[in-house]
């Protein structure tokens, strides 16, 4: 067997992405190991989750620039020699040129069905808009926000009686399978993105992969 996929994970807050993933990692569903956790909140919650020898965490106020942190931060990923950088509720957008320096490898878990609602507060718009449904998107990450193709989704209902808050939770309840079947597409090799198209196992996607009830992923 191959040796685990090296993740980098980027979480600026509780962490809920990354346990997903980690328990993925201890139950043998996911062929990967956790090779570090960068945040830009250093009391993140997230970064409890992995030893301090996988911690990285700093302020951007600390940096003279926005692109000294991005600097900074990227030069920490690389160190750590990832296969996959996610970012898993990771809430600061990143420059051009992070994104363009882990091309390809860079992917992000988004509560919306993209290309809808990009951006903050999703919830709360997708109540406004009238929307039947609402989701999660996981997607390829581009220097423009939340445009990078999208690989999978998952659905919940809008109820009548829904608030943002309540709609967040259910929406976070589909998160953690949908974050965790998309990994294992990634780390197994079988999607790939070349020139804005998603491949699975070499085909192009006409249409982002939809998670069942069952946790699996399909066209």
């Amino acid at each position: 067997m191959n040796a685990p996929a090296r993740i980098a994970v980027l979480a600026s807050g509780r962490g809920s992405n990354l346990q997903c993933l980690l328990d993925g990692i201890a139950g043998g569903q996911l062929h990967a190991e956790i090779a570090g956790v960068f945040s830009d909140k250093p009391n993140a919650a997230a970064l409890d989750k992995v030893p301090v020898a996988l911690r990285w965490a700093r302020s951007p106020k600390d940096y003279a620039s926005r692109d000294a942190f991005d600097v900074a931060l990227g030069d920490a990923v690389n160190a750590c020699t990832p296969d996959w950088v996610i970012c898993a509720g990771y809430m600061r957008i990143l420059g051009a040129d992070f994104v363009q320096r882990f091309s390809g490898r860079l992917v992000n878990i988004h509560p919306s069905l993209l290309p809808l609602h990009k951006g903050l507060h999703t919830h709360a718009r997708a109540i406004e808009a009238g929307h039947a449904e609402h989701g999660a998107s996981v997607h390829f990450v581009v220097p423009e926000l939340d445009a990078g193709a999208v690989i999978a989704q998952a659905r919940v209902p809008v109820m009548s009686s829904d608030t943002a808050d309540t709609l967040a939770e259910r929406v976070l309840g589909i998160e953690h399978p949908l974050l965790l079947a998309s990994a294992q597409l990634l780390v197994s090799g079988r999607v790939t993105e070349q020139d804005g198209t998603i491949k699975l196992d070499g085909q192009s996607l006409l249409s982002p992969l939809r998670l069942d009830s069952a946790g699996t992923l399909s066209g």
